[in-house]
């Protein structure tokens, strides 16, 4: 009876939370992971103020949980995005690098996805609205979610896809179940930014997820963004990415926009960021009507910016803070901290172990990510990262001068700078002073008196190769960063 009794506690202790870490919560918590696409990190009336935005669900959860204000995303763009949240792996390891599914998908196996994950720990999980992941979405062993609740579908009665989605989320969480589950709410808003800029540029074009009526008279719209302008010194592979994506019938046709057009441009997308503020709502409503609100974890992001005029672009893709920082918020009713961190994140691999962490359960080995559980309920985490890397591909534009510009890049972001490298230019690297200057107007690659900063930021980006396996941070690294002329239709 005694031995019986030894082998249950050594069972007990062996399958629950890790010792080493003093943050796990009990394993039987749910999560609800929450999604928009196209936010950029301060498009919230938390953040901005409510002059021109207002965002209560938003707000609400900001209220009550850890806002982190230095978030960003892996790659600027939808499926590289996505699909490193959900593996919690960089973009190069997964090799979606642009709106692209790889021959064959994800490899299920060695790059596991957040679904899988959970299941196997005993959840139940449910994914509704936009997919965007590389994983066949008929293939439940290897994405891991029991139930689709509305992936893949497109606009139509109710509201199109964001109120569908909603609406099967808030379903999924008025059942009733005996296991503990992972909802993921993915949201296709403000994302309906990309139509609007074409039909303001004359094109007709549908707002799937409804519209949001007519601009107000000039004196009611929001100020342009100060940072207009392309910055001074910009790199030449950026001004030529910039001309080959603004074509008049491309997929960014805002050459000719003016100051007023982008104060209109602006004013949409505020609308589209309070429509889909609205469909959250719902969804926490539905949590909280469903008494499970006090066990369940909330993670909010998107997964990449919007430049909304930032230097003159609209979309994402490009390494400009509106385009690579997200909103990111951690929220736990009665656990969190309520405040905000400047830590730096980057949330294609940090976002899984945060939720796993929060659940109580242990991280895959093969997962480098950090966990904000810690910082979320405010607690000391002693040393943290010193700097992020991003990872990019832009090749969503037309030709220029018979070219076809394809240029790949990487991103590191420390404390105080942001250290640019690009595949192809006369000038390949841009180098900028968020502290001094955070609107990104000044390149300062080119000055001598930035020559140590930069040296630093590039065996920074040198390391970063050599421990993650990344490969074209090497090449890009190579010959002492010399120019690479563009060459008509490269890579």
């Amino acid at each position: 009876m005694k031995s019986a009794l030894f082998a249950l506690l050594a069972t007990l202790f062996l399958c629950g939370p890790s010792v080493a870490d003093p943050y796990a919560t009990s394993p039987r918590s749910n999560v609800l992971f929450i999604m928009t696409d196209q936010q950029f990190g301060e498009a919230m009336s938390c953040r901005m103020g409510r002059k021109y935005l207002h965002t209560p669900t938003m707000d609400g959860l900001a209220a009550g949980g850890m806002v982190f204000t230095r978030a960003y995303a892996a790659n600027p763009l939808c499926m590289p995005s996505r699909n490193s949240i959900f593996t919690g792996r960089y973009p190069h390891e997964t090799g979606v690098t642009r709106n692209e599914n790889p021959k064959g998908g994800l490899n299920s196996d060695e790059l596991a996805c957040m679904g899988r994950i959970f299941r196997e720990a005993g959840y139940e999980t449910a994914y509704s609205g936009k997919w965007h992941l590389c994983y066949n979405p008929g293939n439940a062993a290897a994405h891991g979610f029991d139930s689709l609740l509305d992936a893949g579908k497109g606009g139509g009665p109710g509201g199109g896809p964001d109120a569908r989605a909603a609406d099967a989320a808030s379903k999924f969480l008025a059942g009733r179940r005996e296991k503990p589950f992972l909802l993921v709410v993915s949201f296709l808003n403000p994302h309906n930014i990309c139509e609007w800029a074409r039909r303001a540029a004359g094109r007709p074009q549908n707002l799937s997820c409804g519209e949001i009526g007519t601009p107000p008279p000039p004196e009611e719209l929001p100020p342009p963004p100060d940072n207009l302008a392309p910055p001074a010194g910009e790199p030449d592979g950026m001004t030529l990415i910039r001309r080959a994506y603004q074509v008049e019938k491309g997929l960014f046709p805002v050459a000719k926009f003016t100051p007023e057009d982008w104060r209109r441009q602006r004013w949409g997308y505020f609308r589209m960021v309070e429509k889909v503020d609205g469909e959250m709502g719902r969804v926490l409503a539905a949590l909280r009507q469903s008494g499970l609100e006090e066990n369940t974890l909330i993670v909010f992001t998107s997964d990449h910016g919007e430049c909304a005029g930032a230097h003159g672009f609209n979309q994402k893709t490009v390494f400009y803070e509106e385009s690579v920082r997200v909103p990111l918020i951690v929220a736990w009713k009665g656990r969190t901290v309520a405040g905000t961190s400047d830590r730096l994140v980057n949330t294609g691999i940090d976002i899984l172990p945060t939720l796993l962490d929060g659940a109580g359960l242990g991280k895959p080995a093969k997962l480098t990510g950090r966990s904000l559980w810690p910082l979320s309920l405010g607690k000391a985490t002693g040393e943290w990262r010193d700097h992020v890397v991003l990872e990019n591909d832009m090749a969503q534009g037309g030709e220029v001068d018979g070219l076809k510009p394809m240029l790949a890049g990487r991103m590191v972001r420390t404390e105080r700078y942001k250290y640019c490298l690009y595949s192809h230019g006369l000038r390949r690297e841009s180098l900028v002073d968020l502290q001094a200057d955070p609107g990104e107007t000044a390149d300062l690659a080119a000055d001598p008196k930035a020559r140590e900063v930069l040296l630093a930021h590039r065996e920074l980006l040198a390391r970063f190769g050599r421990e993650h396996g990344d490969s074209l941070a090497a090449e890009l690294l190579a010959d002492d960063v010399k120019p690479i002329p563009f060459k008509a239709k490269s890579r």
